[in-house]
């Protein structure tokens, strides 16, 4: 089929309803509501407006996105603005990718509880790093960053983890000066996760004890607190994996990096190579080998779309989350100390977007260099909208299945 038709919009719009007929009642509402949003995605549904060029007379159709955040045709601007605002914030010192992994069997028990596993996976993190950054033996300073939640591994199987973005540094105890951790080098990996697991374990057992986990299918006997506590043994012998990548090239990177990490859940529609006879093929990395070599995968329709389900969020949980004096509460004093302790220049003020928004035209070329305004057809003449289509009043109805 044609290049332009390859996002997983398409695979769920082809093979969508399939799915749900070998599914049945196991989908829960919130994935319903992910496949229904990715389908009606940029289609007549949502409604949209008709353009035509002043010169030429050329005429195209623009319809709505689904803006979903499990979409992957809709991130490009959320990314975008996402980084302009970080922008500001970024200090001239060597920034560390710091990578927190749970073992497989608490990736089970996340699966079906993730607000209460994905919650305490962020707060472990951060503990632990504050904690040993504000240790005087390993850095003694408090630190700032931000992490990310990611669940898929590269063939989109359930593989929760947490990358995070963080300076190689920050401000003492008292505020006076910057303290920086050794050239290329941010704080000893095995600390880290020893710390980290026994923060996350002890915080796992607590929920438990609260009766803020739910057990079904395999895990069900985990309901009694001594399978409960002999399950997790293996992962408390274990040596959880904590990565600490090299050092960034310098804070354009981080933004450059960034700007490809954040804004993505499970696939990007680019790396989808084939989509036919009931089978999808993309792209993936084998980590497995050296050089991450780069292999092409098939899976069955439906097996496509129940790994993509896989990584859907809760409602309204933070993915994004900020700690330290990256923290949302005087973010920006503490923010604008740490730029004094550097000697760094202060940034230029915010543009005043009050007086008129900002077109998503205008961002769409920010982002990609391509104008939306110009005919693609002429180039001469500029698109103007002459009608607005009117999309669904409403979707289709629900169930609540969760």
């Amino acid at each position: 089929m044609d290049r332009a038709a390859l996002t997983v919009a398409e695979v769920f719009r082809r093979y969508g309803d399939v799915y749900r007929d070998e599914v049945g009642s196991s989908l829960s509402t919130a994935q319903r509501r992910v496949m229904i949003a990715i389908e009606r995605c940029r289609t007549a549904a949502l409604g949209g407006h008709v353009e035509q060029c002043d010169r030429c007379g050329h005429t195209r159709v623009w319809y709505n996105s689904c803006r979903d955040r499990h979409c992957p045709t809709c991130q490009s601007l959320a990314r975008a603005a996402w980084i302009e605002r970080r922008q500001a914030e970024l200090l001239l010192v060597e920034y560390f990718h710091v990578v927190f992994t749970v073992p497989e069997e608490i990736a089970a028990i996340a699966y079906q509880n993730k607000r209460v596993v994905y919650g305490i996976l962020f707060r472990a993190v951060a503990e632990t790093l504050r904690t040993i950054a504000a240790d005087p033996k390993h850095l003694g300073a408090e630190l700032g960053f931000f992490a990310v939640l990611h669940t898929w591994g590269s063939t989109l199987v359930h593989h929760p983890h947490l990358h995070c973005v963080v300076p190689g540094g920050g401000p003492s105890p008292d505020g006076t000066q910057w303290v920086s951790c050794r050239p290329g080098f941010f704080l000893s990996v095995r600390v880290l996760s020893r710390l980290f697991r026994r923060l996350f374990l002890n915080a796992l057992e607590v929920a438990f004890d609260d009766g803020a986990l739910q057990f079904f299918a395999l895990l069900e006997p985990l309901h009694d607190r001594q399978a409960f506590v002999r399950y997790l043994a293996p992962a408390r012998n274990a040596e959880w994996v904590v990565y600490a990548k090299p050092p960034f090239a310098g804070p354009q990177q981080v933004l450059d990096y960034v700007g490809r990490y954040t804004h993505r859940v499970a696939i990007s529609n680019s790396r989808l190579v084939h989509i036919d006879d009931g089978q999808v093929r993309f792209r993936y990395k084998d980590y497995r080998e050296d050089g991450h070599q780069q292999k092409t995968m098939r899976l069955a329709a439906p097996e496509f779309i129940r790994r993509f389900l896989l990584h859907v969020l809760p409602r309204g949980f933070q993915r994004i989350r900020y700690y330290g004096f990256l923290g949302n509460r005087a973010r920006h004093q503490k923010v604008a100390q740490c730029r004094k302790l550097l000697a760094m220049p202060a940034p230029p003020a915010p543009v005043d977007k009050t007086e008129a928004p900002e077109d998503y035209r205008d961002r769409y070329e920010a982002l990609t260099g391509c104008s939306l305004r110009i005919c693609p057809r002429c180039q001469d003449g500029h698109m103007l909208v002459i009608e607005h289509l009117v999309g669904a009043r409403c979707g289709p109805t629900i169930s609540d299945t969760s």
